[in-house]
């Protein structure tokens, strides 16, 4: 089983094999003024700075990159590989384009950083003075925000079936604390990286006294299995003891390929987590596996000190959202398409956080508003959509839209032979089937993390200590 990576296949066991013919890109240079390189390049000077802030963070063990680089010795023995995906700007992933809008911890490395990295390889990998090393970045295990308050795991290993079918399920995790808790975010840490796609997750809040045990009953049910989405819930013993149904908080995690959930300033976002409850996974996707493998997944829980000040809303463009998909999203095989959406901001608000969504057909995105008065406030555009690394967006001071303004998203999907990603060969006809989530279907989504607009909002920053 491989991934294909456009020019770069990456095969299990972490070893790459490039395939030079196939380039074809256009990449966004960051013009770094008029610094020179110098003349003797060392991985202790002038490299490992680079890797540790751009690469280390994914590239360690138990986290998505395929390998470590912690070491001089992990580093130079992949350096012509480093060398490689760092020209051609494949890595470190970041698919927003920086000369549009800039947010927070952004790894897009400039013209002098990567001209460093291509010197010191064809120079023969210098160690140099080690004495000079920065130190080696301490991430806790299992999270890349740091030290978790709490960790809530699957109860049981979730077992997938080899027989090539995705699987689209609800779970529900249960747990218990000594007391009532504010919580800052929760991240989703997968088991199973190659396979889980997407989970979409709430959180149940019981009443102790409507429901004794929230332990006990099914923890994982596909929903196809049911005649009704209640009857799933009820299979899933949802419900308290009496049979009525506890509080739901919305949206309190979600998880895509390349998403870290945003922590935000103390009284900003957040939500309370009963001392009785369970997260519960509206939808988690595993995509086709053709081997029996497993997942168990758990959940970096991080506290707060109080209830929130300001708790954060949001609402999805597109797909599911508040604005409709103009033309419907229906692509016919050998076409390029263009899609719209547009949404009128009833009041003002202050956005912190943006992430758009498409499938495997996905080429270009782009966002922006439109004030009454005609000006434009740029929000994201992504010259070349890569399905594997879906961010969530935060800027680094909230951004303001005036009510009346139009939110305008823009997006091209390729159906064609051209597009390596194309899970059809020959390409058929792809749309949005109600909603579907499957990788084969198609989706357009423009998902807003927003606060109502209060004076000086723009003033405040959203780069916190995590």
């Amino acid at each position: 089983m491989k991934f294909s990576f456009n020019h770069i296949t990456l095969v299990p066991g972490g070893r790459y094999i490039l395939q030079l013919s196939t380039i074809a890109m256009i990449w966004v240079v960051v013009s770094c003024g008029n610094e020179t390189t110098p003349q003797n390049i060392t991985f202790a000077e002038h490299i490992a700075p680079i890797i540790y802030k751009n690469c280390t963070s994914c590239h360690r063990e138990g986290e998505a990159g395929p390998f470590s680089l912690l070491s001089f010795e992990d580093v130079s023995s992949r350096s012509k590989l480093i060398k490689f995906v760092t020209e051609t700007r494949f890595m470190p992933p970041w698919p927003a384009d920086p000369a549009y809008t800039h947010f927070i911890d952004e790894k897009v490395l400039t013209e002098q950083e990567i001209a460093l990295i291509g010197k010191w390889v064809d120079e023969g990998c210098n160690a140099g003075d080690m004495s000079k090393m920065p130190s080696v970045p301490s991430f806790p295990a299992g999270s890349q925000l740091g030290k978790p308050d709490l960790i809530i795991k699957f109860r049981d290993v979730f077992k997938i079936p080899g027989d090539g079918k995705d699987r689209f399920m609800l779970m529900r995790i249960p747990y218990e604390l000594e007391s009532d808790k504010y919580i800052k975010t929760i991240e989703v840490v997968p088991d199973n990286r190659k396979l889980l796609h997407h989970v979409n997750a709430q959180l149940l809040s019981y009443d102790p006294d409507k429901r004794k045990d929230v332990i006990k009953g099914e923890v994982a049910v596909d929903v196809k299995d049911f005649p009704t989405t209640l009857e799933a819930y009820k299979a899933l013993d949802l419900p308290n003891d009496d049979g009525t149904f506890p509080m739901m908080t919305q949206s309190v995690t979600n998880y895509l390929p390349g998403v870290t959930p945003p922590i935000y300033p103390n009284g900003i976002g957040g939500f309370k987590m009963a001392k009785k409850g369970a997260i519960f996974l509206k939808d988690i996707h595993y995509g086709p596996s053709r081997i029996d493998t497993s997942d168990q997944t758990s959940f970096n829980v991080f506290f707060a000190d109080g209830a929130p000040k300001r708790p954060t809303m949001e609402f999805q463009m597109g797909t599911y959202g508040v604005s409709p998909v103009v033309p419907p999203l229906v692509i016919p095989p050998d076409t390029i398409m263009k899609f719209t959406s547009d949404y009128k901001v009833p009041f003002d608000i202050s956005i912190l956080t943006v992430n758009p969504h498409m499938h495997l057909l996905g080429k270009t995105f782009l966002a922006y508003a439109t004030t009454i008065q005609g000006d434009t406030i740029p929000l994201i555009r992504i010259n070349k959509w890569d399905f594997r690394w879906q961010y969530f967006y935060t800027y680094k001071k909230m951004l303001k839209i005036p009510a009346g303004s139009i939110i305008h998203v823009e997006a091209v999907f390729d159906n064609t032979r051209k597009n390596p990603n194309n899970p059809f060969s020959p390409p058929k006809l792809v749309e949005e089937r109600e909603g579907s989530m499957r990788t084969s279907d198609e989706m357009l989504q423009f998902i807003i993390t927003y606060l109502p607009y209060k004076t000086g909002d723009e003033n405040i920053s959203l780069e916190t200590k995590k």
